[in-house]
Parts: structure tokens; C-alpha cells; sequence
């Protein structure tokens, strides 16, 4: 688990230049010389995601790379146009920075579509999804998107009750669970560290999130996911049918939409990382 270490001091972070002049920081864990994984972390997320895994995917002899998207965290914004299938390019830069030549993908929560475009590229070797957010989705969330400025306006006074209240207000949003300390603290950390920038990022991705859709036609590699059946962030429904849609394999179980990440993460990476 992670340490009550601040993420943002004990995780190795890069960045790279991407050719249009915009920067994409990312964070990697695990074993240096292991099986890389790139993961993609949920709305709101940010590289910090990382800490949930380190120890899992040291365990399971995997490199792990964790991006910050455009926006959030450490990279620059991207321009106006900017959706999920640009994100495989933006990969290319990040790929020649950390040597990879071919890769595993992960996605979590709103990180599914990006890791689902990034899969689609020839690099890509295996799909994994967790909790994962397909669209067209449909919920409170995206509706709101569409009011101007709500979602800015939501997430900056979510933010500043989780500075006063602490972890825990951030934690509640994903899972009815008691989690570790260490545990909550990361996820809070990735919270506030997505939200560095402000809350844009997340209007943007939520927006495209209802306006657009998966094609699950699009990835060929092996696709695996894990999803909750309490998962009410994002329900199983969606998810079952894009998986079953691309010929992959759906394992559920009686968890919530956080909860599914702590319990089946190490299962994931170790999927990812080649096993069987």
C-alpha cells in the first residue's frame, strides 16, 4: 500500500515535449526493468494515480507508467479540438521518452477511452479496464456538463471541502468502504493534483464522455476488464456489452467503483504483465 508520504515527493516524474510545444509530465512505479504498463488515470485523475500501484506492480514485475493527461496535473492543456483519439499521438512522445517499444494499457474510470484509443495503436499489446466509463455515457455528471460552467463551479467547491474536511471527502465520492489511511491520503492526492491547473479538464472529458462514443470494433489486441456490480459511478451495464462487443472478458464482482480497483489491481497487473 502506499506510504502517508506525499505522492508528489516519493514518485519518479518526467515530462516530455510533444511536437506541437506542449509538455506531458507522467509518473512511472514498480519494477525498473519490468513489463511496461501504460495506465490512465480516472476524471479526476493525474499521475499521482501511480501510488495505488507501486507495490503492486513491483509484486507483479511491471514498469508502470502513469501520464498525466492533457490538463490535468503537470501537462499542458491541449488545444480546442483535442479529444481521446488524438490522445494515441500524444502517446508517441511519451513512448521515445521512457524506451518503450511495445506496451500493456490500463484504464480506470474516465481513463477507459483514452486507454481504449491508445490500445488501438500497433504498440499495444494487451487492454485492461477497471470500473471503466464507456460512452455514450449517461448520468448526473454529464448532464451537468452541459450547463456552462457547473462542472468548474462543482469540482472547485469539492475541492475546497476535501482541503477542510480531509481525505475522507474525497474517498466517500468513489466507495462506502473504510479504506487505509495511507490509501485514502494517495487517492486524495490524486484529486487535488488533477485539479492543479482548475477544473476544466474535467468538464472537457465529462462532455466528450456524452457526446461521443467507443467503437468496440476499434482495439485488437486482448481485452480484459473488472467491474463492480454496486459500481454506481459507472455502472456494469455499459461495460459488459463493450466487452463482450470486442471479445473480451468481463470479470464482475460485489464491489463498488473504487472498491474494484484496491481489490482486483494486482489481478490486472499481472495480467497485463503476461500472465495467463
Amino acid at each position: 500500500m502506499p506510504s502517508t508520504t506525499d505522492p508528489r515527493e516519493t514518485l519518479a516524474t518526467d515530462a516530455c515535449s510533444l511536437p506541437d510545444g506542449r509538455t506531458l509530465a507522467y509518473a512511472t512505479c514498480g519494477a525498473p526493468d519490468g513489463a511496461p504498463v501504460v495506465a490512465h488515470h480516472g476524471t479526476p485523475g493525474s499521475r499521482l494515480f501511480a501510488a495505488l500501484f507501486d507495490e503492486a506492480a513491483a509484486a507483479a514485475d511491471v514498469r508502470l507508467i502513469v501520464p498525466d493527461r492533457p490538463g490535468a496535473g503537470r501537462s499542458s492543456p491541449p488545444p480546442s479540438d483535442w479529444t481521446w483519439r488524438d490522445w494515441g499521438a500524444d502517446l508517441t512522445a511519451l513512448r521515445e521518452a521512457a524506451s518503450i517499444d511495445r506496451a500493456a494499457v490500463l484504464g480506470f474510470s474516465g481513463g477507459g477511452p483514452f486507454a481504449v484509443a491508445a490500445a488501438e495503436r500497433d504498440w499495444a499489446t494487451r487492454l485492461g479496464l477497471v470500473s471503466t466509463v464507456v460512452p455514450p455515457a449517461d448520468n448526473g455528471l454529464v448532464t451537468l456538463s452541459r450547463v456552462p460552467y457547473a462542472v468548474p463551479l462543482l469540482f472547485r467547491l469539492s475541492a475546497a471541502v476535501a482541503r477542510v474536511v480531509g481525505s475522507d471527502a474525497v474517498v466517500g465520492q468513489y466507495t462506502d468502504r473504510d479504506v487505509p489511511e495511507p490509501t485514502a491520503a494517495a487517492v486524495a492526492a490524486d484529486f487535488h493534483e488533477a485539479l492543479r491547473q482548475g477544473p476544466g479538464v474535467v468538464a472537457r472529458e465529462t462532455r466528450a464522455f456524452g457526446d461521443r462514443s467507443l467503437d468496440p470494433g476499434r482495439p485488437s489486441c486482448p481485452v480484459r476488464a473488472w467491474h463492480g456490480t454496486r459500481d454506481e459511478n459507472t455502472p456494469v451495464g455499459p461495460a459488459r456489452e463493450f466487452v463482450e462487443a470486442t471479445g473480451g472478458r468481463l470479470v464482475t464482482s460485489e464491489t463498488d467503483h473504487l472498491g474494484t480497483l484496491l481489490d482486483r489491481r494486482r489481478d490486472a497487473l499481472a495480467w497485463l504483465g503476461g500472465e495467463e
